[in-house]
């Protein structure tokens, strides 16, 4: 346990010399309250421009608080997603391909406190960074259309959250598999793009797919009522994140073994 504790603070502190736990929490930000903030100025933005043309009608539709969290969501499951792989696919890729690995696990430290110190570190940053980014989204929607009520909103944000912490497993599984952190890159937003595509043809028989969470708990959102295929969404990613850590283990231990 103290392994972990201290493999995890090395990591923590090594973001924080990186500058991670402020690059990454403030492009989030960004990205969280862009759609939503322009949205409301468009027709401001419009003016601003010189306006419509003579004779021209543009009707905005009516935006709900609703619709703009779904905008934030949206832009978090795109270029959030990307952020987050893109500062994880060196985390133990990096490591092995440098030697920096081989000389940790020199000392009596097990490959799982190895692993498990990774994913925790890793975790730690991206949850952080989109609690924080999800509630300055939440605190402008809600000055600028309407307040989303509390407990719907944490609701919203546990759920939805446990779609990152499926990608950043998925990324660490990447980094057992691969020495390259451009192939672990590869390997992980190709895992997500697929899997969002299977889900979006076979969306009856997959309603369970991790990659429907989002859609799941809007739904929720708006009825105000729990679903079962909300429920199995989330199920259904915590299983598949719990098999890849213990998968990326194992990987990690044979290959190191092979070496």
């Amino acid at each position: 346990m103290r392994q972990w504790q201290t493999l995890v603070k090395k990591e923590l502190i090594a973001s924080f010399r990186d500058k991670k736990w402020i690059w990454v929490p403030l492009v989030l930000i960004l990205l969280a309250v862009m759609d939503p903030v322009s949205n409301y100025y468009l027709p401001q933005i419009l003016e601003s421009v010189g306006g419509l043309p003579d004779g021209a009608v543009f009707e905005m539709p009516e935006v709900t608080a609703s619709d703009a969290i779904a905008m934030s969501m949206g832009q978090l499951s795109s270029l959030g997603v990307l952020i987050f792989v893109l500062i994880s696919m060196g985390t133990i890729a990096g490591e092995r391909k440098s030697g920096v690995a081989e000389l940790i696990l020199v000392k009596p430290i097990s490959y799982t406190t190895y692993i498990m110190s990774k994913w925790t570190g890793l975790l730690a940053l991206v949850l952080v960074s989109y609690v924080i980014s999800m509630l300055f989204a939440w605190y402008y929607i809600g000055l600028l259309y309407a307040f989303i009520p509390a407990g719907n909103f944490i609701f919203l944000l546990f759920f939805y959250g446990l779609w990152f912490i499926l990608v950043a497993t998925l990324s660490i599984f990447y980094n057992t598999v691969f020495n390259s952190p451009g192939l672990v890159a590869f390997g992980t937003i190709a895992t997500i793009t697929v899997l969002s595509v299977i889900t979006s043809l076979f969306g009856q028989k997959l309603n369970y797919s991790p990659s429907n969470l989002s859609n799941h708990a809007l739904n929720y959102l708006q009825t105000g009522e729990i679903q079962g295929a909300l429920i199995g969404s989330a199920v259904t990613t915590i299983i598949i994140s719990a098999l890849l850590l213990v998968w990326s283990i194992y990987i990690f231990q044979t290959k190191e073994h092979a070496s």
